[in-house]
């Protein structure tokens, strides 16, 4: 089955439209519907060329702390040769439309929709955008967590058709997930993957747990539930969870109901706060 993947494309609705809209922020998630993705919402990086981005999650005190994501938008002949300016920073990048060239480590990478690439911290990158429409991707950064004796990962360029999903145990392949690194490498601090209900699917009970979550729809539609509250998500909503949320779904069709997940994993949790011993 070809795998479909939604891309915001801005713009502005007209003036004769209601105000009306899902959007929400709560005090244990945010739902950011795919018409909040606007022209007036966009923001603009340093060292990036004829790009603009959305930026969907960021790290917010006593919220969701780990993480970034943005979703970027490069027009023909636009990009980056510096395009990440912290030290320490990790990425995953993941394509949803158009087509990127991305240098790394002396060699160049074509990135087609579905393409997945790891960017270990410190490693130099650039990200060029040669065809003729645009190139849009998720972009997810966190500040790599080290621990002594473990080295970081190595570089990943891959494609989510190349990978089979994974199904969870009892559910005969309805609910399944894409992984690029096994779940098993502790040099991971975080995980991206790719979540795929068939119609009919659900997650049958509440998910509390301590990973924070960024989840994007790339397909369908669903009801999803966020902490006390049922909500309607379809393709180009996301979902911003902090640690410990309630969280559940039921993907009811009539097509699949797919999204990007990123979660934080395989570190302690902090006894102390930074800086301080």
């Amino acid at each position: 089955m070809t795998n479909s993947y939604f891309a915001p494309q801005g713009g502005h609705p007209g003036q004769e439209q209601l105000l009306t809209d899902r959007a929400v922020f709560t005090e244990s998630y945010a739902v950011l519907p795919k018409g909040t993705m606007r022209d007036i919402t966009t923001s603009f990086l340093p060292f990036w060329e004829d790009t603009r981005l959305w930026v969907i999650a960021r790290p917010m005190s006593g919220f969701a702390e780990t993480f970034s994501h943005y979703i970027m938008e490069v027009q023909p002949g636009g990009g980056s040769d510096r395009p990440e300016t912290e030290a320490g920073a990790e990425a995953v990048l993941f394509v949803v439309e158009g087509a990127g060239e991305l240098s790394l480590d002396g060699k160049v990478h074509t990135l087609t929709p579905g393409g997945y690439a790891y960017l270990p911290p410190d490693t130099p990158w650039s990200l060029r955008n040669r065809g003729d429409a645009p190139l849009r991707f998720h972009w997810i950064r966190k500040a790599y967590q080290p621990v002594a004796g473990l080295d970081a990962p190595e570089a990943l360029v891959l494609n989510e058709n190349d990978i089979a999903p994974a199904p969870m145990p009892g559910t005969d392949g309805k609910w399944a997930t894409t992984r690029f690194v096994d779940p098993a490498d502790m040099r991971h601090d975080m995980h991206v993957t790719v979540v795929t209900f068939e119609p009919g699917a659900v997650i049958p009970f509440l998910e509390t747990h301590v990973m924070e979550h960024g989840l994007y729809v790339l397909e369908g539609k669903a009801a999803y539930r966020l902490n006390t509250d049922w909500v309607e998500v379809e393709a180009g909503d996301y979902m911003w969870l902090r640690a410990f949320c309630p969280q559940a779904c039921y993907a009811g069709g009539p097509g699949r109901f797919r999204y990007l997940l990123y979660k934080d994993v395989n570190r302690h949790m902090p006894l102390r706060p930074l800086g301080i011993r």
